[in-house]
Protein backbone atom coordinates (compact mmCIF):
# COMPACT_ATOMS: atom_id res chain seq x y z
CA UNK A 1 0.00 0.00 0.00
CA UNK A 2 1.38 3.45 -0.66
CA UNK A 3 2.27 5.88 1.70
CA UNK A 4 -0.21 8.58 0.32
CA UNK A 5 -2.83 5.94 1.17
CA UNK A 6 -2.70 5.17 4.64
CA UNK A 7 -5.37 7.12 6.75
CA UNK A 8 -6.02 7.17 10.06
CA UNK A 9 -9.31 5.82 12.09
CA UNK A 10 -9.48 9.20 13.81
CA UNK A 11 -9.01 11.21 11.20
CA UNK A 12 -11.47 9.39 8.55
CA UNK A 13 -14.32 9.82 10.88
CA UNK A 14 -13.53 13.43 11.60
CA UNK A 15 -13.34 14.21 7.53
CA UNK A 16 -17.07 12.40 7.27
CA UNK A 17 -18.11 14.34 9.84
CA UNK A 18 -19.57 12.01 12.34
CA UNK A 19 -17.06 14.57 14.81
CA UNK A 20 -17.25 17.83 15.24
CA UNK A 21 -13.37 17.98 16.23
CA UNK A 22 -10.64 15.09 15.03
CA UNK A 23 -9.62 14.85 19.30
CA UNK A 24 -12.94 13.97 19.71
CA UNK A 25 -12.80 11.03 17.05
CA UNK A 26 -9.40 10.29 18.88
CA UNK A 27 -11.14 10.05 22.33
CA UNK A 28 -14.39 8.11 21.00
CA UNK A 29 -11.61 5.68 19.97
CA UNK A 30 -9.86 5.88 23.01
CA UNK A 31 -12.59 5.10 25.20
CA UNK A 32 -14.11 2.30 23.20
CA UNK A 33 -16.73 3.63 20.87
CA UNK A 34 -14.99 2.68 17.84
CA UNK A 35 -15.10 -1.03 16.95
CA UNK A 36 -14.02 -3.09 14.02
CA UNK A 37 -15.34 -6.71 13.90
CA UNK A 38 -16.38 -6.28 17.80
CA UNK A 39 -12.82 -5.18 18.72
CA UNK A 40 -12.26 -1.92 19.83
CA UNK A 41 -9.24 0.02 18.12
CA UNK A 42 -6.86 3.12 18.57
CA UNK A 43 -7.23 6.30 17.16
CA UNK A 44 -4.00 5.22 14.66
CA UNK A 45 -5.68 2.45 13.34
CA UNK A 46 -5.06 2.61 9.24
CA UNK A 47 -8.71 2.48 7.66
CA UNK A 48 -8.99 0.44 4.43
CA UNK A 49 -11.61 0.23 1.88
CA UNK A 50 -14.24 -2.34 2.64
CA UNK A 51 -14.02 -2.16 6.26
CA UNK A 52 -17.12 -1.77 8.56
CA UNK A 53 -16.74 0.14 11.66
CA UNK A 54 -19.25 0.42 14.86
CA UNK A 55 -19.40 3.90 16.18
CA UNK A 56 -21.09 5.41 19.12
CA UNK A 57 -21.62 9.04 19.27
CA UNK A 58 -23.62 11.24 21.73
CA UNK A 59 -26.61 11.24 19.44
CA UNK A 60 -26.36 7.78 17.68
CA UNK A 61 -25.00 4.07 16.99
CA UNK A 62 -23.44 4.32 13.28
CA UNK A 63 -22.90 0.96 11.44
CA UNK A 64 -20.91 2.20 8.44
CA UNK A 65 -19.00 0.69 5.79
CA UNK A 66 -16.07 2.41 3.84
CA UNK A 67 -16.85 3.30 0.65
CA UNK A 68 -13.77 5.60 -0.60
CA UNK A 69 -10.67 7.02 1.65
CA UNK A 70 -11.54 10.64 2.65
CA UNK A 71 -8.19 12.55 3.85
CA UNK A 72 -9.79 16.06 4.48
CA UNK A 73 -13.25 17.48 5.72
CA UNK A 74 -15.30 18.49 3.01
CA UNK A 75 -18.80 19.27 3.02
CA UNK A 76 -21.55 17.09 4.54
CA UNK A 77 -22.93 16.54 1.33
CA UNK A 78 -19.96 15.72 -0.29
CA UNK A 79 -19.02 13.56 2.90
CA UNK A 80 -21.91 10.95 2.16
CA UNK A 81 -20.19 9.77 -0.70
CA UNK A 82 -17.36 8.37 1.09
CA UNK A 83 -19.41 5.92 3.23
CA UNK A 84 -21.97 3.75 3.33
CA UNK A 85 -24.51 4.03 6.38
CA UNK A 86 -25.78 0.40 6.95
CA UNK A 87 -27.00 1.21 10.60
CA UNK A 88 -29.78 -1.14 11.36
CA UNK A 89 -33.20 -0.12 11.05
CA UNK A 90 -34.42 -1.06 14.54
CA UNK A 91 -31.65 1.15 15.80
CA UNK A 92 -33.04 4.00 13.72
CA UNK A 93 -36.23 3.66 14.95
CA UNK A 94 -35.04 3.73 18.50
CA UNK A 95 -33.38 7.34 17.64
CA UNK A 96 -36.62 8.47 16.02
CA UNK A 97 -38.69 7.64 19.15
CA UNK A 98 -36.30 8.93 21.34
CA UNK A 99 -35.78 12.44 19.44
CA UNK A 100 -39.58 13.03 19.40
CA UNK A 101 -40.19 12.47 23.25
CA UNK A 102 -36.78 14.47 24.03
CA UNK A 103 -37.45 18.00 25.96
CA UNK A 104 -34.71 20.66 25.34
CA UNK A 105 -36.23 23.12 27.81
CA UNK A 106 -36.68 25.57 25.39
CA UNK A 107 -39.55 28.10 26.42
CA UNK A 108 -41.54 29.09 23.93
CA UNK A 109 -41.48 32.67 22.84
CA UNK A 110 -43.22 35.28 25.03
CA UNK A 111 -44.43 32.92 27.51
CA UNK A 112 -42.83 32.49 30.86
CA UNK A 113 -40.03 35.43 32.31
CA UNK A 114 -41.14 38.68 31.08
CA UNK A 115 -38.84 40.72 28.65
CA UNK A 116 -37.29 44.05 29.87
CA UNK A 117 -39.46 46.46 28.65
CA UNK A 118 -42.69 43.97 29.89
CA UNK A 119 -40.40 44.47 33.43
CA UNK A 120 -40.11 47.80 33.18
CA UNK A 121 -43.61 48.01 32.78
CA UNK A 122 -44.86 46.11 35.31
CA UNK A 123 -42.70 48.16 37.33
CA UNK A 124 -44.04 51.16 36.38
CA UNK A 125 -47.81 49.86 37.07
CA UNK A 126 -47.01 48.49 40.94
CA UNK A 127 -45.57 51.88 42.15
Amino acid sequence: MPAAEKLRIDKYLWAIRLFKTRSMAAEACDQGKVKLNGTSVKPSKTVNVGDEYDVRTEAKKWKIKILELLHNRVQYTESLKYYLDITPEEEIQRIKYLASSFHTGKRQSKVGRPTKKERRDLDGFME
